[in-house]
């Protein structure tokens, strides 16, 4: 399987999984759990049922995260423009004045540039600040909102 038929899959698996924003964002149902046993076992529940919605927040913060970056979108423009170029462009070496220009040496001086450009932005601390963000909200809005009642009945089979 091709990654962009997986990429298509995901998206089409992870939207049908979405649940409307009325229940997502249902404010009735939000009470503090009473123990931690019952904080598990919501955010267990919770994590499942609107995995779809959560997707979305954590898709949401990482451009949030990307759009008040700019230079680690420059890097990233950079790098990804600057291989599509060469690729484009490049393919063969080429006579500059009294120099042979190869795709090798294009490379070199894109990594020369580019690596400490990506490094500078510090796209680690974007990952951290990701990864803390979509934790906090998602582990917070899981344990807050009460499952429904008929969640406790999702195991039982009728005879």
């Amino acid at each position: 399987m091709k990654l962009p038929e997986r990429i298509r899959g995901l998206r089409q698996e992870r939207l049908s999984s979405l649940r409307p924003l009325g229940e997502f964002f249902d404010h009735q149902r939000i009470s503090r759990p009473q123990d931690t046993n019952e904080a598990f076992q919501r955010i267990t529940y919770n994590t499942r049922h609107f995995s779809g919605n959560y997707a979305v927040v954590i898709a949401c913060l990482a451009v949030y995260g990307l759009l008040t970056s700019p230079i680690l979108l420059v890097a990233i423009f950079f790098l990804v423009g600057g291989f599509w170029a060469i690729n484009r462009f490049a393919p063969e070496p080429m006579q500059v004045g009294e120099h042979v220009v190869t795709q090798k040496s294009l490379y070199t001086g894109l990594f020369v540039i580019g690596l400490p450009l990506l490094w500078w932005a510090s796209p680690v601390a974007l990952f951290f600040w990701l990864v803390g963000s979509s934790a906090f909200l998602v582990l917070g809005h899981a344990a807050f909102i009460e499952p429904p009642v008929s969640s406790e009945y999702t195991g039982v089979e009728t005879v």
